[in-house]
């Protein structure tokens, strides 16, 4: 991870004392927003104002029932989205800006030419070099961006309503301009129509020449092939050997069947007289009007036998001869079915002859037919080409009349019309005073409320440590590069004083010498908790004894909730070998020398939640080149914990004087009130520490022995 990330987790914002600053720089703020809204309002004062109108274009298919030319639905053009766009780009065209400035005479206007008034700085820009001329541009160039900059052509979403927007200085030219282009858009489209029909006329008028041409070639070659091959029509235009071969046909089915039926009714005949059965049953023998009338005289007979043999007996001479006469009756039925039975026969045998007659007509015809179907395709091909050329030659001819009236005529009605026309703008567009105002005021207000909070948030008045936050979010605290310094500087920290002043050891070692500020351990950490110190640095002039002091506070002040690290800056590591289990650990040496990171050298207190940093395991002389560091090391470790304490052991004010910073409380650590304590402390007062506090870890543990304290979970 990169050091920025972790300083981002190791540090909160006081959204309290971010906003705060708010309040202490409002009258800068609003000095800011005043200054800036009277800009612009002398801006919107003396501002050229400009008006704006619009054209409104409808475009839709303008023919009617009347003059619409005859074609299906789907041929007609379809006024879809991409067309209507396309009409956008067709009225801000070059072509029809070019003919609405000459039709308004606008080269000859200013506020259309740039090079017709140049201002005297303008010239001067032109003359230094820093601006173009615009002289060297062509006049009608000129114009035509000045026009594109001040038009706006637009499709209303989902409609097919084009809008021509247009602004000027003059209120008449922003009236003007927008309706001559939609006029002349509206008279481009008619020439264009009138262009299209002349062309579709002189281009048809030698199409449909040569295909009159070409169909009376094709109808003549259908009137040849037809008379050479013999293909003459019959009714419902079929060939006539086809019809006469169906009437054939037809013809030789009705001659079948009759002679079937003939054959049939004579076999019935002949086995009625054969065997002796009715002949009654036979239609065709009941059908002869002789055999009807012989039955009548039969029935009347047997009538008039059975009216005689009631008085007269069967030998009685009437009876017989009524008898005789009777059999004569059935002898002459039979003759006469007999008859009947000869006719169909005969007739019978006409019919086949007529079958075989008509037969072989038939085959005769069924060879014409099959002749007249091969000749038949090529005729059908020859109908087809003459039929193709005279269909477009009527098409032609319809497309020709169609054009040639209206070219005549002079009907052209346009796809686009003109709805509502610009109108005299009353007030300008531009400027408005009220809401520049309004705007420049707010914007400036919340510009300048955001650059004091970012001030505020950047200058680290705003930010406090995160709470609650471990060593692993240290550990990307990314470190300076190193500073080599004087080898001199190797025993600074080791400088002790060497003179005394009796009269304050005297003041020292007084009675009154509690007054001094010695405390003890629960004080100190309740003084450092109260007091908000964000460090506390121990001097420890009896050795490493009394480096207990450091330890000790440092533990009070994390048993109390704050997030401590002690740094160990002794010689021989004795404020650090207290806390972890060995004295080989990585640690300020390391760091110094860059050899470890942030997060190799912080380590957990066995004892505590307090964080320490130890000597560490690199040379020395080596880390004293980079001393220089440690103020950005404090800083860095002040960034991401509420409280820094440092051990120096037996050192003096010049060997602190790197570590000092805001919020710093010094400490000196007393076992007992010995000539080096009266020393030290004599040497830091003299020398800018006035405020210096004794501390003593009576009643605890020496670090000979691990220290008591709260266990680490």
């Amino acid at each position: 991870m990169s050091g920025a990330q972790s300083a981002a987790a190791d540090i909160d914002v006081d959204l309290r004392q971010l906003f705060a600053s708010l309040a202490g720089n409002w009258l800068r703020i609003l000095g800011v927003a005043l200054v800036v809204t009277a800009l612009a309002l002398a801006f919107a004062w003396t501002a050229t104002p400009k008006y704006k109108s619009e054209t409104r274009l409808l475009i839709e298919t303008r023919e009617s029932v009347f003059t619409r030319p005859d074609t299906a639905e789907g041929d007609r053009p379809i006024l879809d989205e991409e067309g209507v766009t396309s009409q956008v780009e067709v009225i801000s065209s070059t072509d029809i800006l070019k003919q609405v400035a000459a039709k308004l005479g606008l080269a000859k206007l200013p506020e259309f030419d740039a090079a017709a008034d140049m201002s005297f700085l303008g010239r001067l820009l032109v003359v230094a070099g820093l601006k173009s001329d615009p002289g060297e541009i062509p006049a009608e160039e000129r114009v035509l961006k000045s026009m594109r900059e001040k038009i706006n052509v637009y499709r209303v979403e989902k409609s097919r309503v084009i809008v021509i927007e247009f602004s000027s200085q003059d209120p008449r030219l922003a009236q003007e301009i927008p309706n001559a282009i939609a006029d002349t858009y509206i008279a481009a489209q008619g020439s264009a129509k009138l262009e299209s029909n002349s062309a579709a006329t002189d281009w048809l008028a030698p199409e449909i020449e040569d295909l009159s041409r070409r169909v009376k070639e094709a109808e003549a070659k259908v009137a040849d092939y037809r008379s050479q091959s013999g293909l003459l029509l019959g009714q419902n235009n079929s060939f006539l050997a086809t019809q006469q071969l169906s009437e054939l046909s037809s013809e030789l089915s009705r001659i079948r069947a009759g002679r079937a039926a003939s054959e049939a009714t004579a076999e019935s005949v002949r086995k009625a007289l054969q065997g002796g059965g009715s002949l009654d049953a036979i239609p065709e023998v009941l059908s002869s009007s002789l055999i009807q009338r012989l039955r009548e005289r039969q029935l009347q007979l047997k009538s008039d036998i059975a009216d005689l043999s009631t008085t007269l007996l069967d030998n009685h001479p009437r009876i017989r001869a009524l008898r005789s006469q009777l059999a004569d009756l059935d002898r002459q039925i039979r003759v006469e079915a007999e008859k009947v039975m000869a006719a169909l026969i005969t007739e019978a045998e006409t019919a086949q002859a007529r079958e075989a007659q008509l037969v072989a007509d038939v085959n005769k015809l069924k060879a014409q037919s099959a002749r007249a179907g091969e000749q038949e395709v090529e005729l059908n091909a020859l109908e087809r080409e003459a039929t193709a050329q005279r269909q477009l030659l009527e098409s032609y001819l319809t497309r020709y009349r169609e054009a040639s009236s209206r070219q005549d005529r002079n009907y052209l009605p346009v796809d686009a019309r003109v709805f509502s026309r610009a109108t005299l703008p009353s007030e300008p567009y531009f400027p408005k005073i009220v809401p520049i105002a309004g705007a420049a005021f707010v914007g400036s207000l919340l510009l300048a409320a955001v650059v004091a909070l970012l001030i505020e948030l950047f200058s680290g008045r705003a930010m406090r440590p995160a709470v609650g936050a471990r060593p692993d979010h240290v550990e990307q605290i990314e470190m300076p590069p190193p500073v080599r310094v004087a080898a001199d500087d190797i025993a600074e920290a080791r400088l002790v004083a060497a003179t005394t002043d009796a009269a304050v050891v005297e003041d020292i070692v007084a009675p009154s010498r509690p007054n001094l500020g010695e405390i003890d351990i629960e004080k100190a950490a309740e003084k450092l908790i109260a007091g908000g110190a964000g460090r506390a640095i121990f001097i420890s002039p009896e050795g490493d004894e009394a480096a207990a002091s450091s330890i000790l506070v440092a533990r009070e002040v994390s048993d109390a909730g704050l997030r401590v690290i002690l740094l160990d800056l002794t010689a021989s590591g004795a404020a650090s070998r207290a806390m972890l289990e060995s004295g080989v650990f990585p640690g300020i040496t390391n760091l110094l020398a860059s050899e470890a990171q942030f997060s190799d050298v912080i380590h957990p207190d066995q004892y505590s939640d307090c964080h320490v940093i130890p000597v560490g395991t690199a040379d020395p002389v080596r880390a004293m080149r980079a001393a220089d560091r440690l103020p950005i090391i404090m800083q860095s470790l002040t960034t991401a914990y509420d409280l820094v304490v440092v051990e120096c052991g037996p050192t003096d004010a010049q060997g602190i004087r790197r570590l000092n910073g805001e919020d710093t409380v010094v400490f000196v650590s007393v076992l007992e009130v010995a000539d080096s304590v009266v020393e030290a402390t004599v040497k830091l007062i003299e020398n800018g520490y006035p405020d210096v506090i004794l501390v003593t870890p009576a009643g605890h543990d020496t670090p000979g022995a691990p220290l008591p304290g709260k266990s680490a979970a």
